[in-house]
């Protein structure tokens, strides 16, 4: 089977003008991945569990290994050298490397260095979000604000990595999307899910139904279609919710299905973050043939204002995506941006 690495590598010859800077970097991320992994594994032996007690910028408090798996990502990147500047979920601001060789680093990453951390003491699958931009400011200097505040058509490669009953990564470079799993007796990512491909519908929709009280009218029709009794199209669908946006995501994108977390009446930004979880996963799912949207528009089409910015999203199959688009139009314009 193929590694990770030899499949990087021949990939980066279709591409005439490619000098290996991404490969490197996407390398690098792979082997802080592989370390992450590692802890977390053995995290139920060891004193990693808990809280580190203190308080990313989202005011959540930060387990152990959200910090530990931050620092791995950050620590990998800046010893490559080919990212000059990182915008993380766990940091308040951006972290700059003020060194010869990051500052002439062509990419940005925007990550996501554990989500659904709410689940490691329970042993639910969590997962790494990444995201690569090349860098707009000049090389040689530091990298900014701007460089990492451009909408996702700007991308040019994201991915995941899922640690659950196998470790997998799954990425695009804007060429369709492939997943590779990791062989824990060698230590390395084999090609084991090539050319990934999401079914245009699909029988599971995945949300925190907890919240239905305050979602908009057209996340409850579309729940109540969602439930309708219709052998003919496949309804009723099922409702799978695990509370990692990397595990619901994978799931549905290898049988089918939608993922929403939309805004509600108090927060009508919802909760998920446009840098770093929905720009990456909306990516991956459009090179995958499906869709992401924040119930109006188009996800990757949205300027990010700040790092931190939030949105609601709408991702998976095509034609669920976009039924759920008709229910928010129809009867929620008032939560049109």
């Amino acid at each position: 089977m193929k590694t990770l690495i030899e499949f990087i590598n021949e990939k980066q010859a279709d591409f005439p003008f490619a000098t290996g800077e991404l490969t490197r970097l996407l390398n690098d991320i792979g082997i802080a991945a592989k370390i992450v992994n590692r802890e977390i594994n053995k995290a139920g032996l060891a004193d990693i569990l808990g809280f580190e007690g203190s308080t990313n910028v989202q005011g959540e408090d930060q387990k152990k290994l959200d910090v530990f798996a931050n620092d791995q990502f950050i620590k990998a990147l800046k010893n490559g050298g080919q990212c000059c500047a990182i915008a993380s979920e766990e940091n308040d601001e951006l972290i700059t490397f003020d060194s010869e060789l990051s500052n002439k680093g062509k990419y940005v990453v925007a990550m996501d260095p554990l989500d659904g951390s709410s689940n490691i003491e329970v042993n639910v699958s969590i997962g790494t979000i990444f995201s690569v931009y090349r860098r707009i400011s000049e090389p040689g200097s530091c990298g900014t604000n701007a460089d990492l505040l451009q909408p996702g058509t700007e991308m040019v490669a994201a991915g995941y990595v899922i640690y659950g009953s196998s470790t997998m990564l799954v990425y695009s470079t804007g060429n369709g999307v492939n997943g590779f799993t990791l062989d824990p007796s060698v230590g390395l990512f084999l090609l084991s899910h090539p050319e990934i491909k999401i079914p245009e519908n699909g029988s599971i929709y995945s949300i925190n139904e907890a919240n239905y009280i305050h979602f908009p009218e057209g996340v409850k029709e579309y729940i109540r279609f969602c439930q309708e009794d219709d052998p003919d199209s496949g309804r009723p669908y099922t409702t799978r919710y695990i509370g990692s946006l990397v595990a619901d995501f994978h799931r549905n994108l290898l049988r089918g299905g939608i993922y929403m977390y939309p805004g509600t009446k108090k927060r009508k930004d919802g909760k998920l973050r446009l840098l770093y979880e929905c720009n990456p996963i909306g990516f991956l799912a459009e090179q995958a043939g499906g869709k992401a949207s924040d119930g109006f528009r188009r996800t990757l089409g949205i300027k990010p204002e700040s790092l931190h910015q939030r949105t609601p999203f709408f991702v998976g199959s095509s034609e669920m995506v976009e039924k759920a688009e008709y229910f928010m139009h129809y009867y929620s314009k008032d939560f049109k941006s």
